[in-house]
């Protein structure tokens, strides 16, 4: 007769070998301080003892805690958004948080997860990546009962939630002042739309950043010189070709992302044209084909964004934050060989 295996330990079976109640058994499973070192370490003898693993569903109602971190996030298949995501779910990995991923493909998507998600039945906190708040959402997300943290989002009247975002107004400004160095004068800007229904503002920021660049070098704006579409490599191949047919054409081009960058390379191929020789790119982001294709582009701390904004959401949960903090982290230019001051050749 095939053997019935043994039931799995229950809490009651760790607190009879024990010799506890179940409330100390309780306390030790959630590292109450509570407890004294030897009946901490009687409990764990016997947790060892009898192979016993807590109830995940008991544990969050004892602290009450769903133990479930939200990120809501738009667009997460895009590289800068991936790479956000892997820094969170690295820096939740050592931790006893589950996260949910949200994804965001539509606006109706976007106001409802503003205003279902931050809520403590569903989840202890709350990551919101790259959809800054319109007027409307400010008041909604600094009322709700859970902490959130900000990434790579802003709004100028936030005063009680967390952010992490990125100096990209310095980012655009630094990458076309590059162009600017080499001897460029003609430079075109590549990018998402500038006003867009989901305020995505890091293309409305390197846009400011480009034209403070081209104003501190007495270089005038020219709007021909500024494309704008959905985000995406097609979308900028596109704008780049009408840009490239002018008979003034760029010598250079700064998109607003390494993804709309590969874009422009694409479209100088198409044409006939040289990197750097005839035409320099510049894009940003740093994503890891970048490196790959040669890029010159603006980096970014994306990897590091997500794990510093799950470094103050669990700081937030044991209050340890005097107040909301507002951290910018730096850019850097990484120069490599897609720009040049009209020199040199570069097959792709």
């Amino acid at each position: 007769m095939e053997a019935v295996p043994n039931k799995p330990a229950t809490i009651r079976d760790v607190a009879r070998l024990a010799e506890v109640g179940l409330g100390t058994v309780s306390r030790v499973i959630n590292d109450s301080p509570q407890v004294s070192k030897a009946t901490r370490s009687r409990v764990h003898k016997a947790i060892s003892e009898l192979n016993y693993v807590p109830n995940p569903t008991a544990r969050r109602l004892s602290l009450g805690r769903t133990m479930t971190i939200a990120a809501i996030t738009p667009f997460f298949t895009r590289p800068s958004i991936t790479e956000r995501l892997r820094g969170i779910e690295n820096s939740l990995a050592e931790s006893e948080y589950d996260l949910i991923i949200f994804n965001v493909e539509t606006v109706a998507r976007r106001d409802e997860l503003i205003r279902e998600v931050p809520r403590r039945e569903r989840v202890d906190g709350v990551l919101i990546l790259s959809l800054s708040p319109c007027d409307e959402d400010v008041p909604i997300l600094e009322k709700a009962d859970v902490p959130i943290v900000l990434v790579d989002a802003n709004h100028p009247s936030l005063t009680r939630l967390n952010r992490v975002i990125v100096d990209d107004v310095e980012g655009g400004r630094v990458a076309t002042q590059h162009l600017i160095e080499l001897g460029h004068r003609r430079i075109g800007y590549i990018s998402d739309f500038l006003d867009n229904a989901f305020n995505f503002t890091s293309s409305r920021y390197r846009f400011q950043g480009y034209r403070q660049a081209l104003s501190g070098a007495g270089i005038p704006f020219r709007s021909e010189y500024h494309g704008q579409s959905e985000h995406g490599r097609y979308e900028a191949e596109r704008l780049v070709k009408m840009m490239l047919n002018n008979e003034d054409r760029p010598t250079a081009i700064f998109a607003a992302s390494d993804t709309q960058a590969i874009g422009v390379l694409e479209a100088a191929r198409d044409l006939g044209l040289r990197v750097p020789d005839d035409l320099s790119v510049i894009g940003y982001d740093d994503i890891e084909v970048a490196e790959y294709l040669g890029l010159t582009t603006v980096r970014q701390l994306l990897f590091e964004s997500g794990q510093r904004a799950v470094e103050i959401l669990l700081e937030s949960f044991e209050q340890k934050l005097a107040e909301p903090l507002c951290e910018v982290l730096p850019t850097e230019l990484i120069i490599r060989k897609t720009t040049t001051s009209r020199s040199g050749y570069l097959e792709f």
